[in-house]
């Protein structure tokens, strides 16, 4: 039998349809199988997380844009500035609207129609995580108390989803706001607001990124794919200020509480979270080289 015979190659084509067969019928085993070697399905080592990257500016019509490639899952961000009325009870402050898009386009995980649960959900951590860590201050958005603010509207797409969308699009909010330009304003005696040409950056406040992890069976898996998301039973994501290391954890479906109980087999909820601080604080440090 010569190298050139038909049957030796069909061989890996054969092999290749078989794993993809298994994958499909059995991921729970085919993810267990790559983990008992060490390796992820992706090639990754287990603690490994996915190569990321950063382009920001990459939307010229935009006041501060990025553009984030975290291993297979791309997400663009734009920000645009309004000029809004401020809130009576709060006439010193202005307003962030951040929003993340998870189209049908990027995965036939999603359905075209109206923002679905997880995008909602999404959202709404990324306006709690500026809000509370005082990213952008609302205060430096007044451009004339009770007269004028701005408004910032923060759109993050996703073009491309292969997991962990969150973190791509912490890390893609986080380079627009440092990209983003406002021109200068004020409101004359007729009360209308007057913008020059003149731009200048955004006041910032600390930028928390995000490293998020799940747990298989015993094992913590950083950045988990699309294909290993639907397999893990708790997803932990955590909030760190790269400066500090000050951080929080946020919750996700499936995370009852880590530090009251087992999480994994073989390894208490405190001793699961204490491994997946030391992989965030490594991981936040990284992709704030990004910025």
């Amino acid at each position: 039998m010569t190298a050139s015979d038909p049957a030796l190659q069909a061989g890996p084509s054969d092999a290749a349809a078989a794993a993809a067969v298994f994958r499909r019928l059995h991921p729970d085993q085919y993810l267990s199988r790559f983990l008992a070697r060490g390796y992820r399905p992706d090639g990754r080592k287990l603690a490994a997380s996915r190569a990321a990257s950063v382009n920001a500016g990459s939307i010229a019509t935009a006041d501060g844009s990025a553009l984030v490639r975290l291993g297979d899952t791309t997400v663009v961000c734009g920000i645009k500035a309004e000029v809004a009325e401020p809130d009576s009870a709060r006439p010193n402050e202005g307003f962030i609207v951040p929003n993340i898009d998870l189209p049908a386009l990027c995965s036939p995980k999603f359905k075209p129609g109206p923002p679905g649960d997880e995008a909602q959900t999404l959202s709404s951590w990324l306006y709690e995580l500026l809000i509370s860590s005082q990213t952008v201050p609302l205060d430096s958005l007044c451009i004339s108390p009770g007269r004028a603010a701005w408004a910032l509207y923060i759109d993050v797409v996703c073009i491309n989803y292969d997991g962990n969308a969150f973190d791509a699009a912490v890390l893609a909010a986080m380079a627009a706001l440092r990209d983003t330009r406002l021109p200068r304003a004020n409101v004359d005696d007729d009360g209308q607001v007057v913008c020059t040409a003149k731009r200048h950056p955004l006041k910032l406040g600390p930028m928390p990124l995000t490293a998020s992890f799940g747990i298989f069976t015993n094992q913590l898996l950083p950045d988990p794919t699309a294909f290993e998301t639907p397999l893990l039973r708790t997803r932990i994501t955590l909030a760190l200020d790269p400066a500090t290391k000050e951080g929080r954890l946020v919750k996700h479906a499936g995370l009852a509480s880590v530090a009251g109980g087992a999480a994994a087999k073989g390894a208490s909820g405190v001793e699961v979270l204490r491994q997946a601080w030391k992989l965030s604080e490594a991981r936040v440090d990284e992709l704030a080289r990004l910025l």
